[in-house]
């Protein structure tokens, strides 16, 4: 279609130049007559040098003798026109500069249209890319999740002491773990609904340093440990121990543990595991279960 239209443009082009060429040359096309101007009395002179005209009879014929007027054109026809050979080049060189213009568009119309295509065909592959990026890093984040170690808290009774807890942190990842904190709080209230909505802790200085854990697959660690002479340590006073004695209040421990995995970089975020326990005070014994709201028992 380009070309077809290049060709009827080139056409028309040659026959303008053609039809102004041939109104420009007036060998080529009949030349109006000239209308003659009317002759007015001061366009009659006499010759210069001639006598004046002298009346009389002639001796021949017997009649009076005048002299013939000179009859002059006032506004004479213009002159032809001559198309010369530079004017012929020019209009050659002109009709050559047209058509090299035209397929100079033609040919950065092709040039922008294909230029558009590469564009759309490397949006399309860059997206395609991120996508497949994208899934690849999911994946990755899902190889490590499955690999990566998990602490879970369970409550272990004491075999050497009678009404005696203690809190454990087991690895059930597959990967080992780095324990690098653990935080522990009581709160006594009359149900787990009177507990703060986000768990509690104050930033207290420790008399030493922690020393980090590390737990393979498999791997426990003992966190807190509680018995029933550490209850009347918590009550302020012995009307409280005994509201606790006859359940009106409960005691809840609460703690956190912070560890790392081994196989991901150490200025990632840590990984927590948070906790929360019941005390059961009996009469002869007691019992230590996991309870709390779901924000005291979460895990990142």
């Amino acid at each position: 279609m380009e070309l077809k239209g290049l060709a009827k443009f080139v056409v028309l082009l040659a026959v303008l130049q053609a039809s102004l060429a041939i109104a420009a040359n007036p060998g080529d096309s009949p030349v109006a007559k000239p209308q003659a101007n009317p002759v007015s009395p001061s366009s009659i002179a006499e010759p210069q040098g001639a006598a004046a005209p002298v009346s009389g009879i002639n001796s021949t014929n017997g009649f009076r003798d005048y002299q013939m007027p000179h009859i002059t054109v006032a506004n004479p026809p213009p002159a032809p026109l001559v198309w010369t050979w530079q004017e012929q080049v020019t209009w050659a060189a002109n009709l050559v500069l047209v058509v090299l213009c035209y397929w100079g568009i033609f040919q950065a119309r092709s040039l922008l249209k294909k230029i558009e295509r590469q564009t759309g065909y490397a949006e399309a592959a860059i997206e395609a890319a991120s996508s497949s990026a994208h899934a690849a890093l999911l994946n990755a984040q899902a190889v490590i999740n499955a690999e990566r170690p998990w602490i879970l808290i369970t409550v272990e009774p004491s075999r050497s002491m009678e009404n005696s807890f203690t809190v454990m942190a087991t690895n059930r990842g597959r990967t080992p773990a780095r324990i690098i904190e653990t935080l522990e709080r009581y709160k006594i209230a009359i149900d787990e609904k009177r507990l703060p909505a986000t768990p509690e802790f104050r930033n207290e200085k420790r008399n030493a340093p922690f020393s980090p854990i590390i737990l393979l697959p498999g791997e426990f660690a003992a966190i807190k440990p509680f018995c029933r002479e550490d209850v009347k340590a918590l009550c302020d006073s012995e009307e409280r121990f005994k509201r606790i004695e006859t359940w009106e209040e409960k005691v809840y421990l609460y703690g956190k543990v912070v560890y790392r995995d081994l196989i991901s970089a150490d200025d990632g975020p840590p990984h927590e595991t948070n906790w929360c326990c019941w005390y059961i005070h009996g009469r002869q014994n007691s019992g230590l279960v996991i309870a709390g709201p779901a924000d005291y028992n979460s895990h990142t």
